[in-house]
């Protein structure tokens, strides 16, 4: 798969985001928490919200996708294993082991796959468990899980991981007696997480802080759930008005889930407005340096890492970069620099020296972002480029190429995959 795309047009008009990956994966895992029937709505169609309805289906869980809506029966047949082929393709399947330890007593896991960004181990999630009473072993590839009961407990994360803090929390919900998750991650995800589980009848709170309490309850019931908007996506389209010196509306975006976004942004020069439900950006000059370091929420977040590179590689100056959430993530900036940018990658900082103009090229995507940050960059640089490994930008992003076109960009799409989320 790959896209074409002839730069130099300012990016001008409306682009609306859809619901949030990074909320829709874990939430779809927390449905089989319940025998009932669940319906979660604005649900983006995505690669990776196919590949976890087809792990549920693999569980024994009943799944239908009709537009944006996902049907969840999970009844009283779960399987407690998980395949691997699914598994290995994307991190976040990982997630059931939690759901699927209370419900059944125990549960085997692939260890996980996903972008190839650095070491994400799941030694977290294993001792949250662990500390709740689950005998854990690893073994052929996967994770196993058993516990009689699993039991309330203080949990403290040795960082703020966001995946753990999902697993645990989902788990705790049906243990007897309380659990606390001390350092959890406090992403807008996980406190929609916290609503949807809350809704089916859980007590969580402390969602969106350091310290979340769950008291255990009895049973869970079914629900109807709407998930927040992707604030990554809103970020990558503010970027992409910026970057080609546009002027962008993103709507149905939460103004305060990408705050750190906003404040690079206003630091490099770009002008805002900001709604409700929405934000504009207007770019009339090349972007000030500045120094943007990747941090936990509500620090700057890694995955708007690799979009705002290719806005500073066009700066008026040298900008620093420092990644502190995952390493090997600058794979990108090999590539932009074959468009002439001008970075030099020191460890987990990358120096970029911003150059007037980028040329269009052959490209590479080889992890989502990457290929989100290699299609902005695309955007602004002089001729044509030609970005392949495309169908990792499938995994994140709704109909990307349609919505550049939507805002004026000359975009073409090549080997386009089946569609997602087919009715089953």
């Amino acid at each position: 798969m790959s896209l074409i795309i002839r730069g130099g047009k300012a990016l001008k008009g409306m682009v609306k985001c859809d619901g949030a990956k990074n909320a829709a994966l874990p939430i779809m895992a927390g449905a089989i928490l319940s025998e009932d029937i669940s319906i979660i709505d604005n649900v983006p169609r995505l690669r990776d919200v196919s590949t976890m309805a087809e792990v549920l289906r693999a569980l024994g869980v009943s799944v239908k996708v009709t537009g944006n809506s996902v049907l969840i029966n999970p009844g009283n047949r779960l399987h407690d294993e998980a395949p691997y082929d699914l598994v290995r393709m994307m991190r976040a399947s990982f997630l059931v082991m939690g759901p699927l330890l209370v419900r059944l007593g125990h549960a085997s896991v692939p260890l996980p796959g996903g972008c190839a960004i650095g070491q994400r181990p799941v030694d977290l999630h294993l001792k949250g468990f662990q500390a709740m009473g689950a005998e854990i072993t690893v073994e052929g590839g996967f994770a196993k899980a058993r516990a009689k009961k699993l039991k309330g407990a203080e949990i403290y994360l040795d960082i703020p991981s966001v995946g753990a803090t999902e697993n645990i929390m989902m788990a705790a919900t049906l243990a007897d007696g309380v659990t606390v998750i001390e350092n959890a991650a406090q992403e807008p995800e996980i406190v929609d997480l916290a609503n949807f589980l809350n809704s089916m009848g859980s007590e969580v709170t402390g969602a969106g802080t350091s310290r979340i309490k769950i008291e255990g309850v009895k049973t869970l019931k079914g629900t109807r759930y709407s998930i927040i908007p992707d604030r990554i996506e809103a970020a990558t389209f503010l970027i992409a008005g910026a970057i080609t010196r546009g002027r962008v509306t993103v709507e149905n975006v939460i103004p305060t889930h990408i705050r750190s976004i906003l404040a690079k942004l206003k630091e490099c020069g770009a002008y805002l407005l900001e709604g409700p439900r929405s934000v504009q950006i207007e770019m009339r000059s090349r972007p000030s340096p500045v120094h943007v370091k990747t941090l936990p929420y509500p620090g700057f977040p890694t995955d708007a890492q690799a979009p705002i590179m290719a806005l500073l590689s066009l700066g008026h100056g040298t900008s620093l970069i420092s990644e502190t959430v995952f390493e090997n993530r600058f794979n990108h900036a090999e590539e932009l620099i074959r468009m002439g940018a001008k970075i030099k990658i020191e460890d987990s900082n990358a120096i970029v020296e911003g150059v007037p103009k980028l040329t269009g090229a052959a490209l590479q995507a080889t992890d989502l972002r990457a290929g989100a940050c290699l299609a902005l960059a695309a955007l602004a640089a002089e001729g044509e480029s030609e970005i392949t490994g495309t169908e990792h930008i499938h995994r994140g992003y709704s109909d990307f190429a349609g919505k550049l076109r939507l805002l004026g960009a000359d975009v073409e799409e090549t080997g386009l995959p089946k569609p997602v989320c087919a009715v089953r």
